[in-house]
């Protein structure tokens, strides 16, 4: 799950351009969706234009809610779970494609990523406490429903179907990413948009330009202390994607295990604090954000440096902050170059 305050935003940095000197109109709302915190800002020529496209891009968060929510008893990610080891299920071609797409990555992550892993969800609570560890025979059992290979899509009539009995499906890694896709490229089309932010519990999706006329700039928090800063990127049509362990998470025996499962182990996984990607496709950062913690910070890195367009920073559970090759991150003046202060 990504966290909300785990990035903020900064409005009004850099030089104001001759669109800033027209007084452009600002909508900005913060509301609850799909399980966490959304913000939508727009930027327009007035506020008319402003204010529709963000109520558009309300809208259609709400519709994808609708559709993937596995809390839904009438979704079709409902549907779908409900018919495991039965029967396939027609679905529509977005959610079809999505599922798709999940696979897609799983295949390039070597399973870091599954969606499947929501077969494990009633066995860990990520309630900050000291917790004991559950059976291993009872993770087994579940990390046995686990598998993206097990999820069969029908291209000829649209369904998907769960091999075993008792598999699940769940979005929470990529749903989030992927609502703000939808609802930046809708809003972006809309009569005069200039610039706007969409911001899904830390997966940000930026295009155009801030009420100064300049690029978005986001600051990372530190997430040892979130009151502090370690640095900041500026954005142009370009999604930051941060996840972080530092609000869902339990404690075992002084372990620290943070709220992202392993598909491979059924365990949570350790060693990382949190990762943010950079790349054009929130819904893409979104999924490789969740693969790195699970790849860890070797493997993750390795996986980012053969891809195009696409950049992270991972800290690790000894505060060391590393890069990707190509990351341009502008750090504050008291970071240092490898480990956070």
């Amino acid at each position: 799950m990504k966290l909300f305050l785990c990035l903020l935003l900064i409005i009004g940095w850099g030089s104001v351009s001759s669109l800033a000197a027209q007084e452009l109109a600002v909508a900005r709302k913060a509301v609850q969706l799909m399980g966490c915190g959304f913000e939508l800002t727009v930027i327009a020529d007035n506020d008319t234009n402003a204010w529709s496209a963000l109520n558009k891009g309300i809208e259609e968060i709400t519709r994808i809610e609708k559709l993937i929510s596995s809390w839904d008893s009438a979704s079709q990610t409902t549907q779908i779970n409900q018919a495991a080891g039965k029967e396939a299920v027609v679905v529509d071609q977005e959610l079809y494609d999505l599922i798709y797409r999940s696979k897609k990555v799983a295949q390039l992550t070597d399973g870091a990523f599954d969606i499947s892993f929501a077969s494990m969800d009633r066995i860990w609570k990520f309630n900050r406490q000291e917790q004991v560890l559950p059976a291993p025979q009872i993770v087994a059992d579940a990390r046995n429903k686990v598998n993206w290979q097990d999820i069969i899509l029908n291209a000829a009539d649209g369904s998907v179907g769960l091999k075993k009995e008792g598999m699940k499906i769940g979005f929470g890694a990529i749903g989030k990413g992927y609502a703000a896709n939808r609802a930046k490229q809708l809003m972006a089309g809309m009569k005069g948009v200039v610039g706007g932010l969409v911001n899904a519990s830390g997966d940000i999706s930026a295009w155009g330009i801030n009420p100064n006329g300049d690029h978005w700039k986001i600051q990372i928090t530190d997430p040892k202390d979130q009151t502090k800063i370690i640095g900041w990127v500026s954005l142009k049509d370009m999604a930051i994607v941060t996840s972080g362990d530092y609000e869902k998470y339990f404690l075992s025996e002084g372990k620290r295990y943070a709220h992202i499962i392993n598909p491979k182990t059924g365990y949570p996984t350790t060693g990382i604090k949190s990762v943010s990607v950079i790349c054009p496709d929130a819904e893409l950062g979104d999924a490789l954000a969740t693969s790195i913690f699970v790849l860890g910070a070797e493997l993750g890195l390795e996986l980012i440096n053969q891809l195009h367009q696409i950049e992270c920073l991972i800290v690790t559970d000894q505060n060391e902050m590393l890069t990707s090759k190509q990351l341009h991150l502008n750090k504050e003046r008291n970071v240092k170059s490898k480990f956070i202060n």
